[in-house]
């Protein structure tokens, strides 16, 4: 018999799903995840994707699972499996956008068809390009030289496929409308045509030229797409296109086979990639809850009853909060890493890391100031389409209302780029009745920032556009022209926001502001470095009355560096280091300088640009790399090389994805190979310096750990973390993992002393999460649902400031965290990181804790136990561990 079905997720492990990592071969691991502790695995897109993709957000058949993987029978046997230990399986899905190009027959009807196809509406098109090439066409920007050389070059050309015609651009198939194919058809033998459209000879030339005016779509300079592309894409990527999901045949559509796995009990819930990218991410999440919920009768017995998991991808802004109206479960987690990297981070350091910053990069503009020149910058160089789209939509809305009339498509394009540069959240929500009163206070303060930066004269037209987007509702307006183009121009421009907004920030601002690259992360705002305790108290408070359920993540598909890269480099923040980094920095930038070289008369890599890289060796350096190793060193490098290259060119700086600067590019390159190269002593010199602070780095890892597995949330654990993660940004930290390594130490029966004595592999992490999980699993309702209530924690009377202390109960049941942070003068160059009353005065015998439940309690990290009565003393659970959770016995 199989065991009981699992309820609400109690804790997931993300998993990357792809040719090389099947459903199959996830269903191998459902045992070590199970006795690991986690209640539902949580997968990538499963649809068909793009041939060969690695992550499954390209899809393009929304109908089926992807055959790559194992296909449905896969899926089958992967839920089977996990039935028979109890779990559940939550799913990635993406409603945004899907791949626009070959194996998708939507996308296809619509390059056959037109505006004629069954699908034109599917996708976010505008058929009303103010270029008469171009309008009632898709533009396709996938030339890899101007028009007229590519056709000449053979480029674009007419085949033969499958006893019929179609054109090719590279090996890119194309299909031609109804009415060429049928003229082709009857203009002689194949040979004869194909030969007649050689564009090698004039004739040829003209005669494809003419095929391709009868398409309905119009061929293009792939450098043009950021100027006139005339489809929503998810941000400025070309191959994906918006999708209409506001439409509800669309949405039914392309959820068909949700519905289907959630009512056959194959998925208990969804992750919703990319929520702001919707027209109405408001309407489209109540329509997925209601639909789940009607689906939960059909349900088979052996799955939950309860209702389905879903949560949002979504990036919440200091002081914004998910809509309650959305009836979500929660975010992924984002803001959860933000707070919990920031309490790991000491603002004392601030000031030293920030002087740093500026002496050594010669750069002294705070995060706000780099972020909004990085958005005036995309609105150019990647959102012009874009840009011009969302003008032309109010320009719209204005020759709409006979009122104003006389204003100018240029006057209204330069309120708007003000708005954009100021817009401190990714998108606001209005809809028919006009933005609400949370919109309307981040409306304000985006019109307040945008008027000290306008023209005087552009002052009125500022606030006539805050009224068309939102300020006056469009449902208090007559049907007709006026109301349509207003809400259509809030839909363009608040699908607008987001994109713009995570490119400027999260892809180019990150890269370029280096004062410690561990606040530069998704979802964190790299201008504040620290969080204090009483405030993370407050954060933890109120996600437990709000959204008990939402995600509680520190590593992610899409981090720019790992979990315990950034508790490492955290510790650089600390008072103590601070100046020992500085000075580390001093020496290795003159050690070095001969190994810079000159690209345009400029040192190669910039200044900015060796800062940030050493960095990134310090946080990635792998706890067993020894100096001496040199195919460990090799394996690094490279790691090291291909993040560096797509920092460069996130930066916008010197290189760009668009426009390589490959000379600069290589400089860096051979920079960073001569630094680990042997024989050269800086891998010497780096690797003591890791070697001072990786204790340090790893009690914050563990840290981090514990407080992801204990504090109010459903814990999200990526692949492979329960090791140490070091990894970098994408494709670095979607690397195959050694499950046979976990497997292996999991099933050890090893002592804690073993443990700390071998910490640097990686097994004390994963035994610290295992112990937490089977916490989780005895006191599921404890965690769904209990309370967080902090404790105090007193030196001599006073606030500790160091010690974090909080219960978390439910009726009975009770569980005590205890966590050290800020100890790295205990654990600076020491070889094993113990913490003990011996090793630091500052909270040996003089701290207190209080407001216990007077019971006896067990630290299910250490083993140790004793009765407590009202308070007792922190240094006696927090040996040999700096963080310890007391399960009352």
């Amino acid at each position: 018999m199989s065991p009981t079905a699992p309820g609400p997720p109690r804790a997931l492990a993300r998993l990357q799903l792809h040719a090389g990592f099947t459903l199959d071969d996830a269903a191998d691991q459902v045992d070590y995840y199970a006795s690991l502790g986690v209640s539902h695995l949580y997968a990538s897109p499963l649809f068909v994707a793009r041939p060969g993709s690695s992550h499954g957000y390209d899809v393009i058949d929304y109908h089926r699972i992807n055959p790559e993987l194992g296909g449905e029978p896969a899926l089958r046997r992967l839920v089977e499996r996990l039935r028979t230990r109890g779990m559940g399986l939550v799913l990635d899905i993406v409603p945004n956008h899907m791949f626009a190009g070959p194996g998708n027959a939507w996308w296809t009807d619509v390059l056959r068809h037109g505006r004629a196809s069954h699908y034109a509406g599917y996708f976010d098109i505008d058929w009303r390009s103010p270029d008469p090439l171009v309008r009632g066409h898709v533009l396709l920007p996938i030339l890899g030289k101007p028009y007229a050389q590519a056709l000449r070059d053979g480029d674009v050309r007419l085949v033969q496929e499958a006893r019929d015609y179609a054109l090719r651009v590279h090996d890119v198939p194309l299909p031609l409308a109804t009415s060429t194919m049928e003229s082709l058809r009857g203009a002689g033998e194949p040979s004869t045509v194909l030969a007649a459209h050689d564009a090698a000879r004039e004739s040829g030339f003209r005669a494809l030229h003419a095929l391709l005016e009868q398409q309905h779509y119009r061929l293009a300079l792939w450098k043009l797409a950021n100027d006139t592309v005339d489809y929503r894409r998810f941000f400025d990527i070309n191959e994906l296109a918006g999708l209409r999901m506001d439409r509800t045949r669309v949405f039914e559509d392309s959820h068909a086979l949700v519905f289907k796995l959630y009512a056959e009990g194959l998925i208990d819930g969804v992750r919703i990639d990319h929520v702001d990218g919707l027209a109405d991410p408001h309407r489209y999440c109540r329509q997925l809850r209601h639909r789940l919920r009607r689906l939960q009768r059909q349900r088979p017995a052996d799955a939950p009853r309860g209702p389905a998991h879903v949560v949002v991808e979504k990036i919440l802004a200091e002081g914004e909060r998910l809509r309650p109206a959305w009836r979500m479960d929660g975010t992924t987690g984002y803001e959860f890493m933000d707070q919990v990297g920031a309490l790991l981070h000491d603002g004392a350091g601030e000031d030293m890391l920030t002087e740093l910053w500026q002496a050594v990069s010669g750069e002294h503009a705070d995060f706000a100031t780099v972020a909004r020149a990085a958005r005036r910058q995309i609105l150019v160089d990647s959102f012009e389409a874009e840009l011009d789209r969302t003008a032309r939509a109010l320009f719209d809305a204005a020759r709409a209302d006979v009122a104003t009339r006389d204003v100018s498509l240029p006057a209204i394009r330069r309120v708007l780029v003000e708005l954009l540069v100021h817009f401190p959240v990714y998108r606001t929500y209005a809809g028919g009745l006009g933005r609400d009163a949370i919109d309307e206070a981040v409306f304000q303060q985006a019109y307040a920032r945008a008027r000290r930066h306008v023209r005087i004269e552009d002052r009125e037209l500022l606030a006539e556009v805050a009224a068309w987007l939102g300020g006056q509702a469009p449902r208090g307006l007559p049907p007709g022209r006026v109301r349509q183009a207003r809400e259509r121009a809030m839909r363009i421009f608040q699908q607008a926001t987001s994109p713009m907004a995570a490119k400027a920030v999260e892809d180019t601002a990150c890269y370029r502001y280096g004062r410690l690259l561990s606040r530069n992360e998704v979802g964190a705002d790299p201008g504040h470095l620290a969080l204090d305790i009483p405030t993370f108290h407050a954060l933890c408070e109120e996600r437990a009355r709000e959204y008990p359920h939402n995600l509680l993540a520190t590593a992610t598909h899409d981090h720019k560096r790992g979990e315990d890269a950034r508790a490492r480099l955290a510790v650089l923040s600390q008072a103590a280091v601070a100046p020992h980094w500085a000075g580390a920095v001093g020496q290795w930038r003159a050690r070095n300088a001969s190994l810079r070289l000159l690209v345009d008369d400029t040192p190669a890599p910039s200044a900015a640009d060796e800062y940030m890289l050493y960095q990134t060796l310090v946080g990635a350096w792998p706890l067993q790399l020894a100096p001496d190793d040199p195919r460990g060193l090799d394996a690094f490098l490279e790691r090291v090389a291909q993040w560096q290259r797509k920092a460069l060119r996130e930066a916008k700086r010197r290189s760009r994805w668009s426009r390589p600067n490959e000379p600069y590019e290589e400089a860096c390159e051979r920079f960073l190979a001569a630094l680990l190269a042997p024989g050269n002593d800086f891998a010497t010199a780096l690797h003591a310096f890791v070697q001072r602070i990786a204790a340090a780095g790893a009690a914050n890892g563990l840290l981090q750990a514990a407080l992801r597995l204990t504090t109010p949330g459903v814990p999200d654990t990526y692949q492979g973390t329960e090791f140490w993660d070091f990894s970098l940004v994408d494709p670095d930290n979607r690397r195959p993992v050694d499950f046979d390594a976990r497997r292996a130490s999991l099933a050890a029966e090893t002592s804690w002393d073993a443990l700390l004595q071998d910490w640097r592999r990686g097994p004390l992490k994963q035994r610290i999460l295992r112990e937490l999980l089977q916490l989780r699993a005895r006191h599921p309702a404890l965690f769904a649902r209990g309370a967080y209530r902090p404790l105090a924690v007193e030196v001599d009377g006073q606030p500790c400031e160091r010690l974090l202390a909080f219960e978390r109960r439910l009726e009975d049941e009770s569980v005590v965290v205890l966590a050290v942070r800020h100890h790295v003068h205990v654990l600076l160059d020491v070889a094993v990181p113990r913490w003990d009353a011996q090793a630091t005065t500052a909270l040996a015998g003089r701290c207190r804790l209080h407001g216990m439940a007077a019971a006896r309690y067990r630290n299910v990290l250490g083993g140790q136990e004793q009765a407590v009565d009202g308070a007792t003393a922190p240094h006696d659970w927090l040996s040999p561990l700096p963080v310890a959770v007391l399960e009352r016995t």
